[in-house]
């Protein structure tokens, strides 16, 4: 009998795994981070199909409480249970693993926020170097051309986009939308869309990645018309409209008003936002840009003081506090999504006045908790599809590129982290 196209699979990857015959054993950690985050690397049933493809893989999880999967579905999968991992070569988590929750000497994948030096996470950052862990974060898994391989943002811009239809319609009163964690997955939440008609409104989305891809699903689900920049700045419409900015439309160089994608990247401070323009255009902003402290805001906390100043709704979806939307005083919850900004003072108001004196800023830095179910297996699909064969070559640049630790020491690509990492 010929083998099966997943032991197959296997087979030609035994060139690359020291002691193949070996079982892999692969753990599912939960989630400990407070408050607790409900997704997970890899569904009941995506475990199942890895374990079936590779007999030499072996899955285990965690009990949880808190995921969106029951530990019921794992084990009606054939799944093991455990609350002991130490037998785990690697594990997979969502959020930071508290520093008294690793175990020394283990390869992590989780999403670590530590490259950019954040502060809040440098006793974690301490704890992977000091428990010699292998730390392989999910947002630094890229292409050879620096494009995401793995993250939650397809969904953070959908949960985003509807949350910020949702704020504008309570905030006049024009019709309603349910929360998305309340339909729990995204059949339904676009099936609740059927019977909402929208005014003839203008929303900006602004961004090229996952988060704004997310974003115009939900703007074609809601019949909204995309149109040019130049139509948007010169044109009023009898129907809601939303116009897509990023790169060239975006921004430009301070000297000469060109863009260049690399140039841009490397160089953002030479560069201006063109967005001022659209102030007193946009009614919706949906913002979905990846920014840094070195990149020019979208505007800046004056801007919304002018008298031609229309926005009344900003859903800042990948939430820089004080960033590229620098009315942004904090991260909000999924259970209360939404602030106000009194437009005069800059101070937080209560939100859903039916006033443009008082802009609706929706901030929650967790959307794809709110259908953790559809989030958790986007990921996991990718994860199997692009990952996972990756873990078994010794020179896998992709695994590499990702690693910010090992051994008890920075890798070469992270260096620039030797004030922040070691004591």
């Amino acid at each position: 009998m010929s083998s099966s196209p997943g032991k197959k699979r296997w087979q030609a990857l035994a060139i690359f795994v020291p002691n193949v015959t070996k079982m892999i054993r692969i753990g599912l950690i939960r989630e400990r981070k407070s408050p607790a985050d409900n997704r997970v690397a890899l569904s009941p049933r995506q475990c199942a199909e890895i374990q079936d493809k590779f007999t030499l893989i072996k899955i285990v999880v965690e009990p949880s409480p808190d995921r969106c999967y029951a530990d019921a579905e794992y084990v009606a999968e054939g799944i093991e249970l455990s609350d002991d991992l130490q037998a785990c070569d690697i594990l997979l988590g969502i959020k930071e693993v508290p520093a008294e929750n690793l175990i020394p000497g283990k390869t992590y994948f989780f999403f670590s926020h530590t490259k950019k030096k954040q502060p809040y996470n440098q006793k974690l950052m301490y704890a992977l170097i000091e428990k010699r862990i292998r730390m392989i974060d999910y947002e630094c898994l890229m292409h050879s051309d620096e494009q995401r391989i793995l993250g939650f943002g397809l969904f953070a811009g959908i949960v985003g986009a509807h949350n910020g239809l949702l704020t504008y319609g309570r905030k006049f009163g024009l019709y309603e939308l349910p929360p998305a964690y309340s339909v729990r997955n995204f059949r339904k939440l676009t099936a609740s869309y059927r019977d909402v008609k929208l005014p003839n409104i203008k929303i900006a989305v602004t961004g090229s990645g996952k988060v704004a891809a997310g974003v115009l699903e939900i703007m074609v689900q809601m019949d909204i018309e995309p149109i040019e920049p130049e139509d948007y700045f010169n044109n009023e419409y009898e129907y809601p409209v939303y116009c897509h900015f990023k790169g060239k439309s975006l921004y430009a160089r301070k000297d000469d008003l060109s863009f260049h994608r690399e140039d841009f990247h490397t160089q953002p401070e030479k560069y201006k936002c063109l967005f001022d323009q659209y102030l007193s255009k946009t009614d919706i902003l949906m913002n979905g840009i990846y920014w840094d402290r070195h990149m020019p805001r979208l505007f800046e906390k004056t801007a919304v003081q002018r008298s031609d100043f229309r926005m009344s709704v900003i859903s800042d979806i990948t939430c820089d506090i004080d960033g590229s939307v620098p009315i942004n005083i904090g991260a909000s919850t999924i259970a209360d999504p939404v602030y106000g900004i009194d437009r005069k003072t800059l101070v937080q108001a209560p939100p859903f006045q039916p006033t443009k004196d008082i802009i609706d800023v929706m901030a929650v830095d967790n959307l794809p908790n709110e259908l953790p179910r559809d989030a958790s297996q986007y990921f996991g699909q990718h994860f199997e599809k692009y990952i996972l064969e990756e873990l078994f070559k010794t020179d896998s640049e992709i695994i590499e590129r990702a690693t910010i630790c090992k051994d008890g020491k920075l890798t070469r690509r992270y260096e620039y982290l030797s004030d922040y990492a070691y004591r």
